[in-house]
């Protein structure tokens, strides 16, 4: 500074001097700093009171917006009125948040007046007709129906949107167990509708049919006696599965069998205690005049009690001395013919001789029927051990029948030993009882023949009439029809369809008793006419009395003329003429057998064809253990529950007004608490995805279908993706477009899939086409794969082709170094070795689809450059 100093004037200061200047310049400095600052602090207030006021404009801003939205969608929202039946007002201002209930209320009543479900027999359009599967009236809806109802509802509207005449009917099942019928009707009836409706289900309600109703009941009974004419029902004591809860014969498809490997402890309705299964037990029967004895085995050691006979093999070395000699029952002093059965009896298994009981087992009934053996019945209808096997067993349970037994034995030393043993339980699906084989005198329908028309139906070839999807069931369809058995139909039950046959007491019967006399029976429409036919055929007797037998049909036979019975078969209605045979079956699979089957024998035989042409079974609806929904487990969970909401204490409320006993009561509310700790909220369908069980292994699809849509999704997402590109006014119209494929085959997969593809990229119009010079020149343009490139019309406006062209350019580009990325890793060294061959297999393909995809982005290229 000094030489800057003495520069300036050319005299050197002094030290004072310096220091007086230095002082002096640093406070000019600090002054110049406090202007600065002060002006810093002007522009800061400025900015402060400008962002205030900013502040202050977004705040009024939102406040006017929200006053706004709130005055457009009021907090409190009051939904005006719509008379009922009436199209639903809407000219009114929206709810401030999504109400479902609001936004759902009034709709379906103004669907159903206006009459858009109904169908008109008369109407030119093609018929589509599909029947709702009958939930049982003794109950109310769960997830499950709920399922079948939205995949129903889904291809009823679609076929009516597609110009179809279509027919969805509803109706319910009488069930067969309950004794209030009406009420029961008229009280669950009531909640199934009220469900169906609140699904959405477009049913056709003018049909609503319920298989107990005065034409049902008419059908019924009508295809009961042309059954008869025709020699398929007949009436024989038989074998049958007895149920000893519901005290009534069921079917072979009523009975599920459980597998026990090993000695297994099992409840059993009626019992308090777990009853033992899974066990062999042997015993000794002594021989007749003090020969020794001959030790036997059972797994079910109460059925001893009615022994008529022990078999063996004739060549069984072991008891050639034995052929014709007698046992002695321990209990009764019952001489047991010792019978050879080279049939039953396998001298490498066990002792080699086998215990006979005629009455109480399928293959001893065989043998007593060959050896004309007593058949001895040792239970009543509920289960007791009845007088026939003595007074020390009369009047115990069966089961506990079984423990008695062995009891006895081993007091008398004839016990010898039991031990685990892998077995089959029959289970009634209905009441879990195990089932009892009983002789009873039932009413059977002979299926061989209506069986073979019915497998021939879906596996004949030639002649091809129905479609089971997923085509795996087919195999269980041939499977079951081809080892058929005849279909027991009565039932021992208070309601349901009455079996029309008169049994007729003659003056000069031998046996008085009810039913005894086969020949007896007469099929009728009502009593007169089968008065009349009793008259014919006993013509010159004196008839004493006429008696309707007290049985009920089987509900399966009601369920199973469904599809004709709910178009007024048997009489020759105009919807019979118009809607038989239906278009499609939706239903589960786990009644093919139940139901399908049966109706399709029934709808062959009676109505002359199947009763529709296509089955589509969906997959069962199961709780997280994979147990099926029902009442008796407690974890059903109603439709409207979802709808609607619940908490988890209303759910428990409804546990407990069921009739659960107490232990699963209790299961059922930990099932509860753990899938639906908080309830379920309203419309809270994700709740049940931890409630529900998940089936993605049971092979539902079909890879050709799958491939196919999957095409035509990509092309639909081709065409949208072009749109951005298009003026505003012309982003949402509707373009015609042009497909141009590779293949004649791929022309032919999308020209049938049109009308899918014009409905989800909103197109006036679609040409498909293998010929590339047909193809637009002045559209925008997509390479979807390497099969296929799209073309969307641009409307009113001048197509930009170089825009164009270099997009497609970059898209190759892009495309090019895919290609030569997979290609170079291909032909490297080693390649072969270090990869597998499936992935070697993919990548073959992979590049033949790059290098075909390649190939049309030059033609589309070349097509733009040449106009």
């Amino acid at each position: 500074m000094a030489l800057a100093a003495a520069a300036s004037d050319g005299k050197e200061l002094t030290p004072e001097e310096l220091e007086r200047k230095k002082k002096k310049e640093e406070k000019a400095k600090e002054k110049e700093l406090k202007k600065l600052k002060a002006a810093q602090k002007v522009e800061l207030a400025a900015k402060q009171a400008q962002a205030a006021s900013n502040v202050s404009k977004t705040a009024k801003k939102k406040t006017s917006k929200r006053e706004g939205e709130e005055k457009q969608n009021p907090k409190d929202y009051v939904e005006p009125e719509t008379p009922l039946g009436e199209k639903k007002q809407l000219s009114c201002k929206m709810a401030k948040t999504y109400n479902p209930g609001v936004v759902e209320k009034s709709w379906y009543a103004w669907w159903e007046k206006s009459n858009f479900f109904t169908a008109d027999p008369n109407n030119s359009k093609p018929a589509f007709v599909m029947v709702l599967p009958p939930p049982n009236v003794t109950g109310a809806l769960h997830i499950g129906h709920a399922l079948t109802a939205a995949i129903e509802d889904t291809i009823i509207r679609w076929r009516r949107m597609s110009g179809y005449n279509t027919l969805w009917i509803p109706g319910m099942d009488h069930a067969g167990i309950a004794t209030q019928v009406w009420n029961w009707k008229n009280e669950y009836g009531g909640t199934i509708l009220k469900q169906l409706r609140r699904l959405g289900a477009s049913l056709d309600w003018s049909r609503e049919c319920f298989t107990m109703d005065e034409k049902r009941s008419k059908a019924v009974t009508e295809a009961f006696v042309r059954l008869s004419n025709k020699g398929l029902i007949y009436r024989a004591p038989r074998m049958v599965h007895w149920d000893c809860i519901l005290r009534t014969a069921i079917s072979d498809i009523e009975v599920e069998y459980t597998d026990i490997k090993e000695r297994t402890l099992l409840n059993v309705p009626g019992y308090e205690d777990p009853v033992e299964f899974g066990v062999l037990t042997s015993f000794a029967y002594p021989l007749e005049g003090g020969l020794g004895e001959i030790v036997v085995a059972t797994t079910r050691i109460e059925t001893m009690l009615g022994d008529t006979a022990i078999a063996i093999h004739p060549e069984d070395k072991r008891y050639s001395h034995l052929h014709g000699k007698f046992a002695i029952h321990p209990f009764n002093e019952r001489k047991l013919p010792i019978v050879c059965d080279e049939i039953l009896v396998d001298m490498n298994f066990g002792t080699g001789a086998v215990k006979i009981t005629p009455a109480h087992d399928p293959n001893d009934f065989e043998v007593g029927q060959r050896h004309k053996l007593e058949f001895i019945s040792i239970f009543t209808d509920d289960g007791k051990i009845n007088r026939n096997a003595g007074a020390d067993f009369e009047g115990m349970p069966r089961f506990k029948a079984r423990v008695t037994v062995t009891e006895a034995l081993k007091e008398k030393g004839l016990y010898r030993g039991a031990k685990d043993n892998e077995m089959r339980l029959g289970i009634c699906s209905r009441s879990n009882d195990v089932v009892e084989p009983l002789i009873k005198p039932q009413w059977f329908v002979n299926c061989k023949s209506m069986a073979k028309q019915a497998l021939d139906a879906v596996m004949d070839d030639d002649n091809r009439k129905m479609e089971i999807i997923p085509k795996q069931y087919a195999a269980e369809w041939k499977r079951w029809l081809e080892n058929i058995r005849d279909w027991c139909i009565s039932r021992q039950l208070w309601w349901g369809h009455r079996i029309p046959a008169w049994y007729v007491k003659l003056h000069d019967d031998k046996q008085k008793e009810f039913g005894v006399c086969d020949d007896h029976w007469i099929v009728a429409r009502n009593e007169e006419e089968a008065r009349d036919l009793a008259c014919r055929k006993f013509s010159g007797k004196e008839i004493v009395e006429l008696s309707q037998d007290p049985d009920v049909l089987d509900t399966w036979f009601s369920s199973g003329l469904f599809p004709l019975s709910v178009l007024g078969w048997p009489d020759d209605t105009a919807d019979l003429k118009s809607f038989y045979p239906t278009s499609v079956l939706e239903t589960g699979h786990d009644i093919l057998f139940f139901w399908v089957a049966r109706m399709v024998m029934l709808g062959i035989t009676l109505g002359g064809d199947v009763p529709f042409t296509k089955v589509y079974l969906h997959p069962m609806i199961r709780d997280a253990q994979g147990r099926k929904m029902s009442k008796s487990l407690g974890n059903v969970v109603d439709p409207l529950e979802v709808i609607n909401g619940i908490t988890l204490d209303d759910l428990h409320k409804r546990l407990e007004e069921g009739n659960l006993d107490a232990k699963e009561l209790e299961r059922a509310k930990e099932g509860h608490a753990k899938d639906f700790p908080k309830g379920i909220h309203e419309c809270g369908a994700d709740a049940l995805r931890f409630a529900l069980v998940s089936y993605t292994g049971q092979s539902w699809n079909n890879d050709s279908v799958e491939a196919e849509m999957e095409k035509v999704s990509s092309i639909v997402k081709g065409l949208r993706s072009k749109r951005a590109l298009l003026p505003p006014k012309e982003r949402f119209a509707r373009l015609e477009a042009f497909v141009l494929c590779r293949t004649i085959d791929t022309v032919e997969t999308i020209a049938k899939r049109e009308m899918e593809i014009c409905t989800l990229a909103t197109l006036s119009s679609l040409k498909v086409s293998s010929d590339s010079d047909a193809a637009p020149t002045r559209w925008l343009t997509e390479v979807v794969d390497e099969s296929v490139t799209v073309f969307l019309e641009e409307k009113g406006t001048t197509s930009n082709s170089e825009a164009e062209i270099e997009r497609l350019e970059k898209k190759r580009e892009e495309t090019r170094k895919q290609f030569e990325k997979l290609n170079k890793s291909m032909i490297a060294s080693g390649y072969k070795e270090k990869v597998a061959p499936n992935v070697h297999e993919d990548n073959i393909v992979k590049l033949s689809v790059l290098k075909q995809e390649l190939e049309s982005i030059e033609e589309n290229i070349e097509r733009l450059m040449l106009n």
